[in-house]
């Protein structure tokens, strides 16, 4: 009899264990999947046969963007074999509507600077909208990633989707922040896509990496603008305002963007932020768009590298595009 307490105990003593220990499991919930699963309607939209298009800058050495290039002066190379160019624009202003994701830091490293980001966030969204034309979609991340505002062109719903964030998270998930919105949202805009980051630019909570950023960019043909805000409102940090890149957070928002297509501003202060929101609004008015269907129409994962150049004599301008894609049958809309 006492060795049947004794067993009747113990059974009793390990249920308890697994109860208590199924309900630690349960509480430590994994970070989110940086790969969302796709609905129907985003698959239906979908065709396989890819172009690829190129939103293409070219400045000067003076930075200023230089217009009146015409088809014959674009050469593009896909690792290293020329491709012949389908179609071109030089009048994006007109062709195409923007649907723009402004992604807003509310990490804790982005104490003291909320204001400053959400006056950062309304002066670019003011700036680069046209009523009844582009879209912009409003978000911020944290060790959350949250939809504060769909894609919309009213200024008013933009305008109190920024101001009603007040509070901060307790982690930073850039990264995934990035991938969610590139795949949920831009895939299946019909337009030019654009993300534009405001954030001090360190990533602490992510299960994506800079690479799977950068990948998902790429294949949705995403261009993306970052914005650091490291140096705070009120104050300077020398060397900031030039736009020198001075450790791992500036480096990754500087290779985010330049292998998208874009550019990362490093800001010091209000003068030198608007300065930047006006250039980015100004290079997306000045660009030119380029497609073309790859020769190499095998989908076997492997990186395409894209090169742009400029017919000869024109060595003194800067050409600047994403750097190639992921061959992967992937749904993106045309």
């Amino acid at each position: 009899m006492t060795l049947f307490r004794f067993s009747f105990v113990s059974r009793l003593a390990l249920l308890a264990s697994f109860l208590i220990l199924a309900g630690v499991a349960q509480a430590q919930k994994p970070k989110p999947s940086p790969t969302p699963p796709r609905n129907d309607d985003q698959e239906s939209i979908t065709t396989f046969i890819r172009r690829v298009r190129l939103p293409i800058t070219v400045v000067d050495k003076k930075g200023q963007f230089v217009p009146g290039l015409t088809k014959n002066d674009f050469l593009i190379l896909e690792d290293k074999v020329p491709q012949q160019v389908e179609t071109f624009s030089d009048d994006l202003g007109e062709a195409l509507p923007l649907y723009v994701v402004v992604l807003m830091d509310t990490s804790p490293s982005t104490a003291g600077k909320l204001k400053f980001e959400q006056e950062s966030a309304m002066n670019f969204i003011h700036t680069v909208v046209r009523p009844r034309r582009d879209r912009v979609l409003f978000a911020t991340f944290d060790h959350e990633i949250n939809l504060r505002q769909d894609f919309t062109d009213k200024l008013d719903l933009l305008d109190k989707a920024v101001d009603s964030v007040k509070s901060l998270g307790n982690q930073t998930a850039l990264f995934d922040a990035v991938w969610q919105f590139c795949d949920e949202k831009l895939r299946s805009v019909a337009g030019r896509r654009v993300m534009v980051i405001v954030t001090d630019g360190e990533d602490t909570y992510s299960r994506a990496n800079i690479r799977d950023a950068i990948d998902i960019a790429q294949r949705t043909e995403t261009t993306i603008y970052a914005i650091s805000t490291k140096a705070g409102f009120l104050s300077t940090v020398p060397g900031v305002e030039a736009g020198e890149v001075k450790d791992r957070k500036d480096r990754d928002l500087t290779t985010l963007a330049e292998e998208t297509g874009g550019v990362a501003f490093f800001t010091g202060d209000m003068l030198s932020l608007e300065r930047s929101f006006t250039k980015i609004s100004k290079e997306l008015r000045a660009q030119y768009l380029l497609t073309y269907k790859p020769l190499n129409d095998r989908y076997d994962g492997s990186f395409r590298r894209i090169q742009v150049k400029l017919a000869a004599g024109r060595g003194d301008l800067k050409v600047r595009t994403k750097q190639g894609y992921k061959a992967i049958a992937d749904s993106v809309r045309p």
